[in-house]
């Protein structure tokens, strides 16, 4: 049952409103104006406010900003398009002009109630996801992620361009959604573009646009993705590779907020704030001449560096988890575990593909585990000399003690595990059932002051 406020000073008008939204199951309220409203009732309490135009003491478009966040359609006898399109600009859903139809008003009510509705459980649902993962879904609390998310609170408000840095797969495009998303132009488009992906012959054009007959098969004008993200925010992915003539009109978008297509002397305002991304090392490529020094500085207003995974140790069970439950759901799949021996595999390997290379692996285990368990022969892990890892049909046996849950001490559990299965098994055994290599048991026995007792 939804809580309906009606407001409308003519009592007979009022009363058959009341009558009709009651018998569609509504709980109404009613008032004959504005400031009879605002005093009697909470507003913000109602899921809907019906309001006639014309009222005594106020309109009743000023019933909009004292409720923030509920819908209100307004109703009158003088519709004129003026009066409509007023009442929108001020905020209201719709607009409905007397006399109407007892049907038409139902339906009108019903729509914008439902719409209501899924407004209220998308703001919900973001909430839940932003208390889980506050940064789009980027998960972590090592102190090197806590920095990434630190900066991000900080530059996301401001209109300042941001350079992101790091590793393939370190996760650059979802720095680049965080903070759009917590920007004032979050309601604006977010326009992301692979500069590598698109080849340089049609770069400037895909880009910033191109006049029809500015070249061979420019048939029509073709606005670009630079004016497509007007309002919002351009992620420009692998910037390093812009080659010097897409350098020098992004430098001149950036000097004077304009675009000029291709094959045009007009240029164009544009309001577009640009996050820029890489894995190449920028000095060095402006040291070479491959990338234009002012252009560098311009990006680098702010800078965000993604660290890779081998540097957020504590991060990885916790992250291990969140992808194991993704690839699960994406899949069609019932929830699976990791076993202690898959989570210390995953914990030693020295991850050069980074986060995207832990989500491929745990996707490619999901699918190949014949139950809910997911052990380390299945997740194939290249061994640091870079030869896989071979797939065995005869997964290891558990072992005692086991680990603790993801979130706990994998080092304690490894500790225990060496020492207790160390003085009847050999290096090539214990790793084996650790399912670690031989040369990762040996470093991980020296970070833990564990050396190899010998007969």
């Amino acid at each position: 049952m939804s809580r309906i406020l009606v407001i409308e000073d003519e009592p007979i008008i009022r009363t058959e409103l009341r009558r009709l939204l009651v018998r569609a199951g509504h709980d109404v309220s009613e008032a004959g104006a504005v400031q009879e409203a605002a005093s009697d009732y909470a507003l913000d309490s109602f899921d809907l406010v019906l309001s006639d135009l014309r009222l005594p003491g106020a309109p009743g478009t000023d019933v909009i900003a004292l409720c923030p966040g509920v819908p209100v359609l307004i109703m009158t006898s003088y519709a004129t398009v003026k009066s409509a399109v007023d009442a929108m600009k001020l905020g209201a859903v719709d607009y409905i002009a007397k006399p109407f139809d007892h049907d038409e008003l139902l339906l009108q009510v019903e729509r914008v109630l439902r719409e209501g509705k899924l407004t209220r459980q998308n703001a919900a649902l973001k909430r839940e996801v932003e208390q889980a993962y506050p940064v789009s879904g980027m998960v972590g609390s090592s102190p090197a992620m806590r920095d990434v998310f630190e900066r991000i609170r900080k530059v996301a408000p401001s209109p300042a361009t941001v350079l992101v840095l790091g590793e393939s797969g370190t996760g650059k495009e979802l720095v680049a959604r965080a903070l759009h998303a917590q920007s004032p132009r979050a309601d604006g488009p977010l326009v992301s573009v692979n500069c590598a992906a698109i080849p340089e012959g049609l770069l400037e054009s895909e880009l910033f646009g191109h006049e029809k007959g500015a070249f061979t098969g420019a048939l029509t004008a073709h606005a670009g993705l630079v004016e497509a993200s007007h309002g919002g925010t351009l992620f420009l992915d692998e910037v390093g590779e812009l080659p010097a003539a897409a350098q020098a009109r992004l430098l001149r978008m950036l000097q004077d907020g304009e675009v000029r297509r291709v094959g045009s002397t007009r240029p164009r305002k544009v309001d577009v704030r640009i996050v820029a991304a890489t894995h190449r090392d920028l000095p060095r490529r402006v040291q070479e001449g491959v990338f234009r020094q002012d252009l560098y500085f311009r990006l680098r207003v702010v800078e965000i560096r993604t660290p890779p995974l081998r540097e957020r140790g504590e991060d990885l069970p916790v992250l291990a988890k969140y992808l194991l439950e993704k690839a699960c759901r994406k899949l069609g799949r019932a929830p699976a575990t990791l076993s202690p021996e898959a989570l210390l595999a995953l914990t030693v390997h020295p991850w050069p593909g980074n986060v995207r290379e832990l989500e491929n692996a745990l996707e490619r285990a999901v699918i190949l585990a014949d139950g809910p368990v997911i052990t380390p022969d299945l997740l194939a892990l290249e061994l640091p000399g870079g030869e896989p890892r071979p797939l065995t049909t005869d997964a290891p046996a558990p072992v005692e003690p086991e680990a603790e849950e993801a979130g706990g001490s994998m080092e304690e559990y490894f500790r225990r595990f060496v020492l207790e299965h160390q003085e009847h098994m050999g290096e090539t055994e214990l790793a084996k059932r650790l399912g670690i290599s031989r040369k990762a048991l040996w470093e991980k026995r020296q970070k833990l002051g564990l050396p190899r007792t010998r007969a």
